[in-house]
């Protein structure tokens, strides 16, 4: 692979950033206790969600909530926290992985939950768990050229579906150790919501300025990670090997542009404790520097970044800056800097 898609901002900010919590708590322990036939079964111990992957707990929303309405409430927030009008956003996108059906598009009922305006362009953009950092790209490039003055980006995900689903699959007596091993990834999901809302630095020199990044794509590995709503299969260690080839590639081909060796903090893809630690090493990052929320709420796909970010805003002060560092299966990696 060679080349990276290098790009630069010079007049974007983030206003503001927020990450919304789903209310219901589910361990680990309690996975795992609705499992323990088929791991007596298999000759398999329970305990794997928290030792290998470091995750003690994830978030459910209640029934009745839909990815749109959390997505939709993210989104009131950032506007509310930003001091932004809704009439005055000039672009909507909707990043989650998570949707009730394929049309129309989750940006138009967040659309019209926030009230937002009939000139707002609004759409979905997926990309698996790089979405909303695409999402962030796209606004930026819309925002520095003049066509909007400002951009909402919303995301909301669900893992209750996709979990009771595979409990119930895997509690089936045909169930095989290979069967559990694939669908292990998919017990390391959560639930929340997260929004972000920019705007031209020259109008808000409050605000965080979105610096720019680079992505790199090697897409040869779309098998490793394939999912919907009812099951998603993964190749766990595949999918980390590979993932740490193309890290490696887009770091060190930044370093030409950007020089990202000692920010004040790095901001990566929520995964697991195993997925943190060869992230921090193929960046030679101190891993100290690396905020986490994958123990509380597991891998909240697209909304980890900026929910993240959220949690970590209160430790960051004027001129710190942040790298933010995503992989999205398929596979897709970018890496951000934002001086805050």
């Amino acid at each position: 692979m060679t080349g990276n898609a290098v790009f630069h901002f010079s007049n974007t900010s983030i206003l503001s950033v927020v990450g919304l919590e789903a209310p219901i708590t589910v361990t680990s322990d309690e996975i795992d206790d609705q499992l323990t036939a088929t791991y007596e079964r298999l000759g398999m111990r329970p305990g794997a969600l928290q030792t290998l992957a470091g995750i003690e707990e994830r978030r459910w929303w209640p029934e009745g909530i839909s990815f749109a309405d959390a997505a939709a409430d993210a989104g009131r927030k950032a506007l509310a926290e930003a001091g932004i009008d809704p009439a005055a956003v000039g672009l909507l996108i909707d990043t989650s992985v998570c949707r009730d059906h394929l049309e129309p598009s989750a940006a138009v009922d967040v659309h019209e939950q926030l009230g937002l305006s009939s000139s707002c362009l609004n759409f979905d953009l997926a990309n698996a768990c790089l979405g909303f950092m695409n999402g962030m790209h796209l606004a930026g490039t819309l925002i520095d050229a003049g066509q909007v003055d400002y951009a909402l980006i919303v995301d909301g995900e669900g893992s209750r579906g996709p979990q009771e689903a595979t409990i119930a699959r895997l509690q089936d007596p045909s169930t095989t150790k290979d069967d559990v091993l694939a669908n292990f990834a998919t017990l390391t999901l959560g639930s929340a919501s997260a929004a972000m809302v920019l705007g031209r630095t020259s109008d808000h020199p409050e605000g965080h300025r979105f610096v720019g990044g680079v992505s790199r794509a090697d897409t040869t590995h779309k098998g490793l990670c394939v999912g919907d709503l009812n099951q998603m299969t993964t190749d766990s260690r595949g999918l980390l090997e590979a993932a740490v080839v193309l890290a490696k590639d887009v770091w060190a081909g930044s370093q030409e542009t950007f020089d990202w060796a000692d920010l004040n903090a790095y901001v990566i893809h929520q995964v697991s404790k195993i997925h943190t630690a060869a992230m921090a090493e193929v960046a030679g990052i101190d891993q100290t520097r690396i905020p986490t929320i994958f123990e509380q709420f597991g891998n909240i796909g697209p909304a980890s970044i900026p929910f993240t970010l959220a949690q970590e805003s209160a430790n960051l002060a004027a001129g710190d800056r942040i790298a933010c560092m995503g992989i999205g299966s398929g596979i897709n990696a970018m890496v951000i800097e934002i001086e805050w």
